[in-house]
C-alpha cells in the first residue's frame, strides 16, 4: 500500500517454490537475516507446514495453495527487491551446502547410520519422529541425545526401559545440552576439561554452573543431560540412575553434582538410594535447595579449591523503580531459580514449549523477547539471561542493546557463558552494560540485584 508524497511505500511479496527443502533453523537465520535489512519490514522463509501458514496468514499474507514439501517465502518492506536478491543469495548457499554433503553420501537413516562406528546418536527432529530414531538407536545399542521436544512422556519411559536393558543411556528428550568427553552436543559453551562430572536434567542450569566453574578455573569430565521430566514421578529418574552410575564409573570424574528442578518425592528417593551407593561424592544442585551459584560454590569447596569473586558489571540506568520484576527469559530453569529468589512480579519462560512451537528457541531466535522489552512499563525491572555457546546466538549484544537502550524499564541481565565462547564474555558484558543494563555472571546474583532494586 502507499501514501501521499513522501510516505513509505510497503509491498509484499510471496512465492512458493516447489523442490526446495532446507532444515528449519537453517531457514530461520535467512528469515532473519531478511528481516535485518534496512527494507524489510517482515520475512517468513520456511517450509509450508500448517503451522508456517498460519503464521503468514496471521500477518495478512495473501498466500497461493501450498503444501508442507513446498518452501514458502513471505516477505514484507518498501525495498522488497533487496530482500529478494539476498534470498536467491542464501538459498544458493544453502543448496551448495546441500550438494556438497550429498556427494558424501551420507546414511539415510539412523538404524544405517549405526552400523558405522559411533560413541552416540544425536536425534534432532520434529518431535512426532524423534521416537522412531531414538528407538532405532537404543535398538543398535547406541547412547542416544534426543534434543527433539514434543515426545510423550509415556514413549520416554518405554524408550527409557528399553536403554535399560540395553545398556545405554538416553539424553532427553528436549536435552539442550550435553557434553560428551569435551566434545558439546547442542546449546554447549566452550569449557576446559576438568574433575566435575554432571548430571543435568536442566540445559540451562547445567550451563550456569559449568560457566562458573570455569570462570573459576575448573573443568568439567562429561555432561550428561537427563530431559527435564526424567525427575518426574512419571519417569522415576531413569536416566539419571543410569548416568549417576556411568559417571561414578569414570576415573577422570572426581566429583558429581546433580542438576534440576525440585524432584517428584519418588524420584528423589529412587535417586537417593543410588547416590549413597556411589564411590563418586555428590552434590545437589537442585532449586529450591539453595541456588546454583551457592551448588557451584560447594563444588568447588569440596574439590579443595577457593571461590572467585564472580564477574559482574552493574550499571546504573538512571530510571526510577516503582514497579515490579518482570522476568524474561530463555533457559526454564533460570527462570525458575530467579522467581524462587525475588520471589514476586511475573516471569516467563520463553523457552517453553508453548513458544518453541514453530519457531526457533529464544536462545537462537530473540523476537519474542524484544518485544517483551519494547512493551516492558516505566517503573519495572526487566531481568533477563543472555546464554553464550555454540548454537546460541553469535552476537547476542548487537540483537539487545539497541532494544535494552529504548527499554523504559531498567534491565538486569544474567549473562551465561564462558571467556573461551566464540561471542566473547567480555565484549558481550561490555556492550549490554553501554546499553545500561547492569550484567552478571551469577543468574542468582542478577536476581537478588532486581529484587533490591524494587
Amino acid at each position: 500500500m502507499s501514501g501521499g508524497t513522501g510516505d513509505v511505500v510497503m509491498g509484499d511479496v510471496v512465492m512458493v517454490r516447489t523442490g526446495i527443502y532446507h532444515d528449519s533453523v537453517a531457514l530461520m537465520r535467512v528469515s532473519k537475516a531478511l528481516t535485518e535489512l534496512p527494507g524489510t519490514e517482515v520475512a517468513i522463509v520456511a517450509m509450508a507446514t500448517e503451522l508456517n501458514l498460519a503464521l503468514a496468514r496471521d500477518l495478512r499474507f495473501d498466500l497461493p495453495a501450498a503444501g508442507p514439501a513446498d518452501l514458502l517465502v513471505a516477505i514484507r518492506g518498501h525495498d522488497v527487491e533487496t530482500a529478494t536478491r539476498e534470498l536467491d543469495r542464501q538459498l544458493a548457499a544453502l543448496s551448495s551446502s546441500r550438494t556438497q554433503a550429498a556427494a558424501e553420501q551420507p546414511p539415510l537413516t539412523t538404524r544405517s547410520a549405526a552400523r558405522r562406528p559411533a560413541d552416540v546418536v544425536l536425534v534432532s527432529v520434529p518431535g512426532e519422529h524423534a521416537f522412531a530414531e531414538a528407538l532405532d538407536a537404543v535398538q543398535s545399542g547406541l547412547p542416544v541425545m534426543v534434543f527433539s521436544d514434543g515426545v510423550s512422556v509415556e514413549r520416554e519411559v518405554l524408550l527409557k526401559r528399553l536403554a535399560d536393558e540395553r545398556d545405554v543411556l538416553v539424553m532427553g528428550p528436549d536435552c539442550g545440552t550435553a557434553v560428551i568427553a569435551g566434545v558439546g552436543l547442542g546449546f554447549a559453551n566452550v569449557l576446559r576439561p576438568g574433575p566435575v562430572g554432571l548430571v543435568a536434567a536442566s540445559g540451562t542450569g547445567a550451563q550456569q554452573v559449568t560457566s562458573l566453574l570455569d570462570l573459576a578455573g575448573t573443568g568439567v569430565s562429561h555432561v550428561l543431560g537427563v530431559g527435564g521430566r526424567d525427575l518426574s514421578a512419571e519417569v522415576g529418574g531413569l536416566s539419571t540412575v543410569r548416568a549417576l552410575r556411568m559417571l561414578d564409573d569414570d576415573p577422570a570424574t572426581e566429583l558429581i553434582v546433580l542438576v534440576s528442578k525440585p524432584p517428584a518425592p519418588e524420584a528423589a528417593r529412587a535417586v537417593g538410594e543410588v547416590v549413597a551407593s556411589l564411590r563418586t561424592p555428590v552434590v545437589s544442585a537442585l532449586l529450591g535447595e539453595g541456588d546454583l551459584t551457592e551448588a557451584t560454590e560447594q563444588a568447588l569447596r569440596a574439590l579443595g579449591r577457593s571461590v572467585p569473586e564472580w564477574p559482574a558489571w552493574p550499571g546504573w540506568s538512571g530510571k526510577a523503580v516503582t514497579g515490579t520484576v518482570r522476568g524474561v527469559y530463555s533457559g526454564g530453569t533460570l527462570c525458575a531459580e530467579a522467581r524462587l529468589i525475588v520471589g514476586r512480579g511475573e516471569f516467563v519462560d520463553y523457552g517453553d514449549d508453548a513458544y518453541t512451537l514453530g519457531r526457533a528457541h529464544p536462545m537462537i531466535d530473540p523476537a519474542l523477547r524484544l518485544e517483551a522489552l519494547a512493551k516492558a512499563a516505566p517503573g519495572d525491572v526487566v531481568l533477563m539471561d543472555v546464554v553464550l555457546g555454540h548454537a546460541a546466538d553469535p552476537d547476542p549484544a548487537a540483537s539487545f542493546a539497541h532494544a535494552i537502550a529504548r527499554c523504559p524499564a531498567t534491565v538486569v541481565v544474567a549473562l551465561v557463558g564462558t571467556e573461551g565462547d566464540p561471542q566473547d564474555l567480555h565484549r558481550q558484558a561490555a556492550a549490554l552494560r553501554e546499553a545500561g543494563a547492569s550484567v552478571f555472571t551469577s543468574n542468582a546474583h542478577a536476581a537478588r540485584h532486581a529484587r533490591d532494586l524494587t
